[in-house]
């Protein structure tokens, strides 16, 4: 009957609070999906419903040795979630609220089609021009995240998107094509740009650095990349540090599109 009681207490902040943790829970969850540190996540998870547990069976041998386990874990937590860490607060340190305009924007009802779009067609068709000629690329969209952090690793640019422009930029005796662009509201923000690596994951053999760097970045932003490979001549898309798979190249722009609105 007291369960029913504190149920009956249950109140509208309770409720907010509720679908907080829910929402946390779900973000921590998607930083380090696809990583190792995913049944780290999943053995706290237990290990915390266990101890929940043992405290209302009114366990407290088995209550004080996990609560002391949870207590002092925490310090070896912060050295094994480093790298996750460190992605949850980039996101939330440099959250780019000014890119999106006022929150009313969001909803889709008050959406209007702005000269600020970027523009993809002009973008994947010079993608599948420089594949074409298998020439290298690695193109980068910024969304929520800012990306100035990393814009300062290149040149810092101005320049309205077309495709000639990312055709010249990647053309081989041009001295802007190494490294990658960062694109933001149709403007090339900066060229050559040296994006963080990945390591950890597998990926064929015929892939390199580029796809690395993209996996790397858009692993640690939310930000969407593009890479021409300039070995075999194919065009990879990558969210959230992950290939993403497409059956051809209007799909991946219709994608690409989605993901950008």
């Amino acid at each position: 009957m007291e369960i029913f009681n504190d149920l009956l207490k249950f109140s509208v902040v309770d409720v907010i609070d509720v679908i907080l943790v829910a929402l946390l829970l779900y973000y921590v969850y998607k930083l380090v999906k696809g990583t190792v540190a995913i049944n780290i996540f999943i053995g706290i998870i237990i290990i915390y419903l266990v101890w929940q547990l043992t405290n209302f069976l009114n366990m407290e041998l088995l209550s004080g040795i996990f609560g002391g386990f949870m207590k002092v874990g925490i310090i070896a937590l912060i050295v094994v979630f480093q790298p996750e860490i460190r992605k949850f607060l980039l996101m939330v340190g440099s959250t780019n609220f000014s890119k999106r305009g006022k929150i009313f924007k969001q909803f889709k009802f008050l959406k209007t089609e702005t000269s600020d779009e970027t523009n993809v067609d002009a973008i994947l068709s010079a993608c599948i021009k420089m594949a074409n000629s298998k020439t290298g690329a690695l193109i980068v969209f910024e969304r929520n995240n800012n990306l100035d952090f990393l814009t300062t690793t290149g040149d810092e640019m101005n320049i309205k998107v077309t495709q000639p422009i990312i055709e010249s930029i990647f053309f081989k005796n041009s001295p802007l094509h190494d490294g990658a662009i960062i694109v933001s509201n149709n403007i090339v923000k900066a060229t050559r740009v040296i994006l963080p690596l990945n390591n950890e994951k597998s990926i064929p053999k015929r892939f390199g650095l580029r796809h690395r760097a993209a996996i790397g970045v858009t692993e640690k932003t939310d930000a969407l990349a593009l890479a021409v490979s300039e070995e075999t001549g194919t065009i990879s898309y990558f969210k959230d540090g992950e290939f993403v798979v497409f059956d051809d190249n209007t799909q991946l722009n219709l994608m690409i599109k989605k993901d950008l609105a």
